[in-house]
């Protein structure tokens, strides 16, 4: 399941919620922000780690996930759907030898803003955003400011 719409500004993958849909995730947002001339290695960890949450946390059997990016007014949006919408993720302290727990601080880091935006029912979109220098001013359109809780610290 690829479902891929693809613009000067915008892209969008729709992909199946297993391991292989997440690192597909990650390889087609490396290949778009290539494309966009922006660099990759922030923007990857993000997308491979929110990805890897909504296949983990976020599957439900028989749907997928989307992975979107939106670049416009200097930002980068990048934003994973899940169909797990009474999941909600929140930053939490992993404990020291455990292999698993740490993918949002990781995103927190790397993100300028991060959040939660329910629904529509039974979705959840987790997104990030990342400022990108120099975009600002190239006919691009401003970005749109999140209506919900922000759960960054």
């Amino acid at each position: 399941m690829n479902q891929i719409c693809d613009s000067s500004r915008q892209f969008a993958a729709q992909l199946a919620a297993t391991p292989r849909g997440a690192r597909r995730a990650r390889q087609l947002v490396v290949e778009r922000l290539t494309a966009w001339g922006l660099p990759t290695d922030g923007p990857a960890l993000v997308v491979a780690e929110l990805a890897a949450n909504a296949v983990t946390h976020g599957r439900v059997s028989g749907r997928g996930f989307q992975v979107e990016l939106e670049l416009g007014g200097g930002v980068l949006r990048i934003e994973v759907v899940d169909t797990r919408g009474d999941r909600v993720p929140c930053l939490r302290d992993a404990e020291g030898g455990a292999e698993a727990g740490r993918g949002l601080v990781l995103v927190a880091a790397i993100a300028d803003r991060w959040g939660v935006d329910p629904g529509p029912a039974p979705r959840k979109t987790v997104w990030a955003e990342l400022d990108v220098p120099g975009r600002l001013g190239h006919g691009d359109v401003g970005s749109h400011d999140p209506v919900v809780r922000d759960v960054t610290p």
